[in-house]
């Protein structure tokens, strides 16, 4: 499984630091991915102890096909 994030999902702007500096990037884009997948993959059945591991395999793919 690739260590590899993408990146974050919707980047924060200097205006949403707190008063120590501090800013959470907020959602990676290989999380977001995972989380569409998981989506995908409880509509259509797939069993659930299944979901996490294969989401993130669709994830890491989804980034290798785009560059990542």
């Amino acid at each position: 499984m690739s260590k590899e994030t993408g990146g974050p999902v919707f980047p924060t702007s200097p205006a949403n630091y707190d008063e120590s500096g501090w800013c959470s990037e907020g959602l990676q884009l290989r999380d977001y991915f995972a989380a569409k997948a998981m989506q995908g993959m409880l509509a259509s059945g797939v069993p659930s102890g299944e979901i996490p591991i294969y989401a993130y395999e669709i994830a890491d793919a989804m980034l290798a096909a785009c560059g990542q």
